[in-house]
Order: structure tokens, then C-alpha cells, then sequence
């Protein structure tokens, strides 16, 4: 499997598939018992566990299903995590946070709590904290997994313009026809092969992105 550079791909597969463990193997959260993953021009499986975790760090984004923020922080403080971790929560990393909360339609809610916002609006702020520290690559599972589709079609645009504007790939792993029919190219994997459902090359070639 290869993915462009700036390219949406959507990965389909039944449960149990491996779809999950793909994403594992491509984070570097997992490594390979045979075979190579490269993400970025990195050799994953050639990294140790601590090395990967940085990578993980420094240029993955993840967007899940069910939002996984962090209900003891602020809406703020969820999207300065990645940065904090970075060591990058200075003036211009805030400022980036804030610009993205703006950007996602909810930079009046920096000092809720994910609790006292909607399905939706979770969504809408895990998005942003996949994006603000600028990674090469981000997974999403299942990301309108939980959402109704008309919610669902609202953070697809989101994250289809904030992603198009940074040039970042994306991966998603979905069962839903309506996500994947906004993706540039769909796979499935069954059986332990992935099976390219696009009819050629990808849309938007460049340097593999993993």
C-alpha cells in the first residue's frame, strides 16, 4: 500500500479484518513481523519503541470514533496537549490552537468542558487537535462513526478543508458509503490482502506518505 502525498484514502474491511492493526503498523504503535513501513521518508520498523513514540509525536494526527478527549482539560487545553508534549505550547503554538478553534466554528468555547458540548462539536475540536501540531499524516477511525450522517457531512467538510489547505494525507478506516465516497481513493482489506478499488493512480501523486 502506498498513499500520496496530500492524498484522502478510505479503507474499507469487515470486522476483524486487521483494519485496526493496519493503522497500528502505520502509526509505528506496532511493528511489522515482516515486510517495511515508511511514513514520511522514516523507516518505522527500523525505530525503537521510543523513537516511534516521538514519531507518533512530532507527525501523526488521530481522529477517532469516539472523540477521546480529555474530560478533565478545557476545550484549550485539549488542543494544546499535542503541543505541550512537543514543547511547543508557546505564544505562537496558543495562538495556533485558537486560530483552529476559530477555523472549526467553536472559538467561543475555549474554556468549556467536552462534556457540555455536543457530539458534533467534540468532533469539531478532535479534528482540530489532530491537526494543530502540523502532522504529515493523520488516521481517522471511524471518524463520523458516531455522529448522524447530517453531523457526520459537516465534519467531513471541516476536515476535508482544513487537510486540502495543509496538504496533509489522510487515512480513514469507515464503513460508511458516504466517507468513502469522499475520498480519492477507497481499498478494503480481507483476508489479509488490500484490495485498491480506485480505477488508476492516485489523483494527488507525490512523495509516498506512507
Amino acid at each position: 500500500m502506498q498513499l500520496g502525498a496530500g492524498e484522502f484514502v478510505a479503507l474499507l474491511g469487515p470486522s476483524g479484518s486487521g483494519k485496526s492493526t493496519l493503522l497500528n503498523l502505520v502509526s509505528g504503535i506496532d511493528t511489522p513481523d515482516s515486510g517495511q513501513v515508511e511514513v514520511d521518508g522514516v523507516r518505522l520498523h527500523e525505530l525503537s519503541e521510543h523513537e516511534r513514540t516521538l514519531f507518533r509525536r512530532d507527525r501523526i494526527g488521530f481522529i477517532f470514533q469516539f472523540f477521546n478527549l480529555v474530560p478533565t482539560l478545557t476545550v484549550e487545553e485539549n488542543l494544546l496537549l499535542p503541543l505541550e508534549l512537543k514543547g511547543e505550547v508557546g505564544g505562537a503554538g496558543r495562538a495556533r490552537a485558537l486560530e483552529l478553534l476559530d477555523r472549526v466554528g467553536l472559538g467561543d468555547r475555549a474554556g468549556a468542558w467536552p462534556d457540555r458540548l455536543s457530539g458534533g462539536e467534540q468532533q469539531r475540536i478532535a479534528v482540530a487537535r489532530a491537526l494543530v501540531h502540523r502532522p504529515s499524516l493523520v488516521l481517522a477511525d471511524e471518524p463520523t462513526g458516531n455522529l448522524d450522517q447530517q453531523t457526520g457531512a459537516v465534519i467531513l467538510d471541516l476536515l476535508a478543508e482544513l487537510l486540502r489547505d495543509s496538504k496533509t494525507t489522510l487515512l480513514a478506516v469507515t464503513h460508511a458509503p458516504e466517507v468513502a465516497a469522499r475520498m480519492d481513493r477507497v481499498l478494503s482489506l480481507r483476508d489479509g490482502r488490500i484490495r485498491d478499488h480506485s480505477d488508476g493512480l492516485a489523483r494527488h501523486p507525490g512523495n509516498p506518505a506512507g
